[in-house]
């Protein structure tokens, strides 16, 4: 199989049965791939990738290694959103002269700095 989203739970349940299940990254069936994406194409790439000898195959992951990869995925987001969020804070106070000091530390200090720099009312 491809290895995609559901793939490893897939892979999991059809091991269960007593199925070798062997998961091809996307990345390696991609060059196989003969026309339109469609998925009878896609069974036929995948099919002749899979018989390469050469093919390096994905190893199914256990539900921990899931859970710790959407862990990691999840606070990864965050943090970029968190990173975002203050660099377009610096940005719009800075639009009415409030500089703040780089990074989270100056949001922190926000309501000390907003008390010195009045802004306008909404409206």
């Amino acid at each position: 199989m491809e290895a995609c989203a559901g793939s490893h739970h897939m892979a999991r349940k059809l091991a269960t049965f007593g199925h070798q299940v062997k998961l091809i990254s996307p990345q390696f069936v991609r060059p196989f791939v003969k026309s339109n994406k469609n998925d009878f194409v896609d069974a036929e790439a995948i099919c002749e990738a899979a018989s390469r000898p050469t093919m390096r195959f994905v190893t199914p992951k256990t539900e921990s290694q899931q859970t710790r990869s959407v862990l990691h995925r999840v606070r990864e987001s965050m943090v970029r959103d968190r990173t975002r969020t203050i660099s377009q804070m610096h940005g719009f106070l800075l639009e009415f002269g409030v500089s703040l000091p780089v990074g989270k530390t100056g949001v922190v200090r926000l309501p000390e700095l907003l008390s010195y720099h009045s802004l306008p009312p909404p409206g």
